[in-house]
């Protein structure tokens, strides 16, 4: 059984969704599809290839009064398919026995399992392609791996460099550019992989961003980067206009490009610089806030922005940290006698409300301080975005911030 990123729809429309995110080619066809005890179905997706769903033809291919989320299921495999990385250990062994060199189980270890690709470019994580045995074969190689997977261009992301920006350490291994084009959700992106960050992570999010109704709205993006929540607000969820915030100057150069290549440049003004030192006060109906491990920097900036008539809704990213469960823990340990399989999943709830709790606490402090009056805060949803380490979940707080008058 395997983690697998999951489409959960309810069972009466399940045939519609997974000819629909079959179509597309977003269905991970490897594994099993799931009945869960709820009476949905778990319908597994690639998560490489969700960028190319199409969020609006979605909706007009399903009927009105059916909804999805996107989920973590432990699933099954199906009958063995050979992966991308199969294909890549094969041309390896070939190429390997060419040059009269032997291959082992401790290279097949470094042979990569996942990677993201940006167009016709593949970027490999650091952890592969480290054995010393690679370099005798030079650029063959490298022509032999984008070959098995169907690409021009090879980069490794070595680490990421402790300058302020996170900016990325690459090596380019096939090919002469680092600029890449990346379509996701029907929206452009164009930046350098050597000196801007693309996360596949948070593409849960930038499809429920899309989901959200901001017509009319004035959004403050507090950390822009190349426009992952920026653009979403401003294609899909409508909003009338959003200020980026981001102090990567080429972020922002990525971000202009980008605003400008999805028609939506005269929406948004980009603040570039600190956003601590941000001018601007008391004119946002929604501010996103989405830096990890913790946007608590941002959180006096995001109260001040805020309008101070009618106040608005706060999006505060944040890593949590849940108690690890010990296997000798019993339902008669927790409160509402859950399966113990359930344990760890509620464990990391209670962390997130715990978490969340404490901040909306802090908020309204925050708010009251700021504007000298009291004000009410509310929980409207928790959203997981992905595990980020073990016992850690990268999460989102909606949190609606209103003047008690």
């Amino acid at each position: 059984m395997e983690s697998v990123t999951c489409v959960k729809v309810p069972q009466r429309y399940a045939q519609v969704y997974r000819e629909h995110l079959q179509s597309a080619g977003v269905l991970d066809q490897r594994f099993c599809l799931q009945k869960q005890s709820d009476g949905t179905i778990s319908l597994p997706v690639l998560l490489s290839a969700l960028p190319k769903l199409d969020l609006m033809s979605l909706q007009r291919a399903v009927p009105p009064d059916s909804s999805y989320e996107l989920v973590q299921v432990q699933l099954s495999k199906k009958t063995k398919v050979k992966s991308q990385s199969d294909r890549i250990e094969e041309v390896m062994q070939k190429l390997l026995v060419s040059h009269g060199l032997h291959w082992d189980d401790h290279l097949t270890m470094d042979i990569p399992q996942s990677w993201q690709r940006h167009g016709d470019l593949i970027l490999f994580g650091q952890g592969c392609f480290s054995n010393a045995i690679w370099k005798n074969l030079g650029t063959e190689m490298w022509s032999a791996v984008a070959g098995a997977l169907g690409v021009k261009r090879l980069a490794q992301i070595k680490r990421i460099s402790a300058d302020g920006f996170r900016t990325p350490v690459v090596t380019v291994l096939l090919g002469e550019s680092s600029h890449v084009t990346h379509t996701d959700n029907r929206i452009r992106y164009e930046f350098d992989i050597s000196k801007c960050m693309f996360s596949f992570g948070n593409i849960s999010e930038k499809l429920r961003i899309a989901s959200f109704n901001c017509k009319g709205e004035t959004v403050v993006d507090l950390y822009a980067g190349i426009g992952y929540f920026t653009l979403p607000y401003l294609v899909h969820a409508g909003a009338a206009h959003v200020h980026a915030c981001e102090w990567n100057p080429n972020a922002v150069e990525a971000l202009h490009r980008n605003l400008q290549l999805n028609g939506v440049s005269d929406h948004c003004t980009i603040h570039q610089g600190d956003n601590r030192q941000l001018a601007l006060c008391d004119l946002a109906d929604r501010v996103n806030l989405g830096l990890i491990p913790s946007s608590e920097g941002g959180w006096p900036v995001a109260c001040r922005l805020l309008k101070r008539k009618t106040g608005g809704i706060l999006h505060i990213h944040h890593n949590v940290t849940s108690a690890p469960h010990h296997a000798h823990q019993t339902a008669s340990d927790t409160t509402d006698m859950e399966d113990e399989d359930n344990l760890p999943q509620r464990a990391n709830r209670n962390a997130w409300e715990a978490w969340a709790n404490d901040t909306a606490t802090f908020i309204a402090a925050l708010l009251r301080d700021i504007t000298g009056g009291p004000w009410r805060t509310c929980i409207q949803h928790i959203e997981k975005v992905k595990s980020y380490a073990p016992h850690v979940d990268h999460v989102v707080l909606d949190l609606e911030c209103r003047p008690d008058d």
